[in-house]
């Protein structure tokens, strides 16, 4: 199958409730104790004016069965290969995303070992009004069959 034709699928669109014990569970799991993601009191006196989740933090919104887009492609050829993530808003407690995974690109490289495709997903993520919040980019190697 040609990754080409995977080009513009777009997955199911999925919700997630952010709340507190996300953000901080998910700052201890990356070894982040930034205040700013744990202490009410000090990211009051910040910018930000409340506690915000670390940049990062996309990558565990999901919906609940993990099943956001089926490209029909073994897992056991994919290598993550680039994670971007383009901020509208910080993330933030009691925020509801909504969001939705889409295949934006799809290119070739030569690699060592034959030709490496890439494919690259983007899930756009909203708030309760429809705002952007983020974008998460990211690029999936490919691999090419090895014959042993």
């Amino acid at each position: 199958m040609s990754l080409q034709a995977l080009k513009g699928k777009t997955g199911k669109p999925f919700s997630f409730q952010v709340d507190h014990r996300h953000i901080r569970q998910f700052a201890r799991a990356i070894g982040d104790l930034n205040p700013l993601y744990f202490d009410e009191d000090y990211a009051k006196a910040t910018i930000h004016g409340g506690i915000i989740a670390p940049p990062t933090f996309p990558v565990v919104i999901t919906d609940e069965d993990g099943d956001t887009l089926d490209l029909g492609l073994d897992y056991n050829r994919m290598l993550h290969g680039e994670q971007q993530f383009i901020y509208s808003r910080p993330i933030r407690p009691n925020d509801q995303l909504t969001g939705q995974m889409k295949v934006t690109d799809v290119y070739e490289r030569e690699g060592k070992k034959g030709t490496m495709e890439f494919l690259v997903l983007d899930t756009e993520i909203t708030d309760e009004h429809g705002n952007h919040v983020v974008t998460s980019r990211t690029n999936i190697i490919y691999r090419p069959v090895t014959v042993k």
